[in-house]
């Protein structure tokens, strides 16, 4: 940010909002991350704003030399891509599983400030300015889910049953619940979610007529140089309704053997994932079961770096590590394929990736979790929940921690 030539104050506490209602008019694609001020280790994503119509080729997507930003999805179907897998579930519309565009226009913010590379025109700031938001904004939708409990703790024991066969360690099984409207506003639907569950890698993303809602909580990697970062999340409590009660939870937490076996699987997988990017000895264990905590959970956080090897593409990160290990599982391959057959969805940019690839070659990417993802054009939208089932996990519990999950998601689209 220091880096802009151009510092702004923010006078409107409505600005942002209105900022992302102009870009809707001009732009085909945009995209705002928000890391919402969080002490979050190793730092949320950037607040920052991105607009353009350039949507990107493949071979742009993957091309080492770029002297431009890169912003956009990798959708979890990509595996398919890396591994001999397939996606042959039912799909709610049709998702790109690589989605990027081009900024020719891009801010950075802080509490109070706005930070651009180019001087801003009179005219840019007279047309935000005089974007009215609207008086009422329709963010209701009737959604379902797309399995009954008893089809979920059905599921929870076969997975339990490979388990016990060796053919999974521990499988992120999800579920997802959809929904069809007239009409629906993802960017009120975005700052209402973002206000009832602010999350350090918040963001909101356009691609024509599809969008992306999203409050994850997770990171998926980072790059700083020849630093790379991955964090898994796997333990979940919710907050307490007292301080006592609060402490109580996160101690609870904090001390789970069971949510501790679940990260550390998790956890060493990452580490495997990156020792083929890495140089050798330099994979290191930064973090181990950080407890965090989130307006309605604590979530159990590992920090995995290291030190990339010389002269290693973004294309070589992605094949060794995506997707992330904390939506698929251990052994990963195999869970995967447990996960095709087992999940009645596919799972499009759910559990994907959504970031910002600089100019430098440095990204950040986070877990598309606790999401929503529509397509204007079709009316329709769906977003996933999932847990992480081990051999000793409590079906009915599993089931539980998933309506944690969809809380916040649930109450944005009840239009209250």
């Amino acid at each position: 940010m220091q880096n802009s030539s151009y510092v702004y104050p923010i006078k409107d506490p409505n600005w942002v909002e209105k900022l992302c209602r102009w870009a809707d008019l001009h732009y085909d694609f945009f995209a705002y991350s928000n890391g919402n001020d969080y002490q979050y280790p190793e730092a949320p994503i950037a607040t920052a704003f991105y607009a353009g119509n350039k949507e990107l080729t493949e071979e742009e997507i993957w091309c080492e030399y770029s002297s431009f930003k890169k912003v956009g999805i990798i959708g979890y179907d990509f595996k398919n891509r890396l591994e001999k897998l397939k996606s042959e579930n039912s799909t709610f519309f049709e998702l790109p599983e690589l989605c990027f565009f081009q900024p020719s226009f891009s801010l950075t913010f802080d509490a109070n400030s706005i930070y651009s590379e180019t001087e801003l025109s009179n005219d840019f700031w007279d047309e935000v300015a005089s974007i009215e938001l609207p008086i009422s904004t329709n963010t209701a939708c009737t959604v379902s889910p797309q399995i009954s409990k008893e089809s979920y703790l059905q599921t929870v024991h076969t997975i339990q049953n490979h388990i016990i066969e060796g053919n999974t360690y521990e499988s992120n099984f999800c579920q997802a619940y959809s929904g069809e409207f007239e009409s629906w506003d993802p960017i009120a639907a975005y700052f209402k979610l973002n206000r009832l569950s602010p999350m350090p890698f918040s963001a909101l993303f356009k691609a024509k007529s599809v969008w992306l809602v999203s409050t994850s909580p997770e990171r998926y990697l980072k790059r700083k140089g020849s630093k790379i970062i991955a964090q898994p999340i796997k333990g979940t409590i919710k907050r307490g309704k007292s301080i006592t009660e609060d402490a109580d939870n996160r101690e609870t937490l904090a001390s789970s053997e069971k949510e501790q076996a679940e990260n550390l699987m998790i956890t060493d997988l990452m580490r495997n994932d990156l020792s083929k990017v890495s140089m050798i000895g330099s994979v290191q264990v930064q973090e181990l079961f950080g407890i965090y905590p989130y307006p309605r959970v604590f979530q159990m956080i590992s920090t995995v770096v290291s030190k990339l090897k010389k002269d290693v593409s973004f294309a070589e990160i992605i094949q060794a590590s995506f997707p992330m290990g904390s939506m698929t599982g251990a052994p990963k391959i195999r869970t995967m394929e447990i996960i095709e057959e087992l999940e009645s969805f596919k799972r499009g940019w759910f559990s994907g990736a959504f970031g910002i690839i600089e100019e430098n070659g440095d990204f950040d990417f986070s877990v598309i979790i606790r999401s929503i993802i529509a397509d204007l054009d079709v009316k329709r939208l769906y977003f996933g929940v999932g847990s992480a089932i081990t051999y000793d996990a409590d079906a009915a519990q599993e089931y539980e921690e998933c309506g944690l999950k969809a809380q916040a998601i649930l109450e944005v689209l009840s239009g209250k």
